[in-house]
C-alpha cells in the first residue's frame, strides 16, 4: 500500500508531465487521497482559478513554500 506524501487541505504546486494537459494555475489544494496507480499515490486537486478538479500523480506535485 502506497503512503501519501501530501494531506487533504495542503496547498501544492502542480507540474503535469503530460504536454496535452496544461495547468492554468500554480497553486492547487489537495481535496482527496486516491488509490495508487502503478505504485504512485494519486490525488484529487483543485485550483481556485479552475471550475473542475484534476487527478494528479504524487510525482507531479510539490509542496508550496
Amino acid at each position: 500500500m502506497a503512503v501519501h506524501k501530501f494531506k487533504i487541505g495542503q496547498l501544492v504546486s502542480f507540474n503535469p508531465g503530460r504536454q496535452s494537459m496544461p495547468a492554468s494555475a500554480r497553486e492547487y489544494k489537495v481535496l482527496r487521497l486516491m488509490p495508487a496507480d502503478n505504485g504512485q499515490p494519486q490525488y484529487r486537486i483543485k485550483s481556485i482559478a479552475e471550475t473542475y478538479e484534476r487527478t494528479a500523480l504524487e510525482k507531479e506535485l510539490s509542496l508550496r513554500s
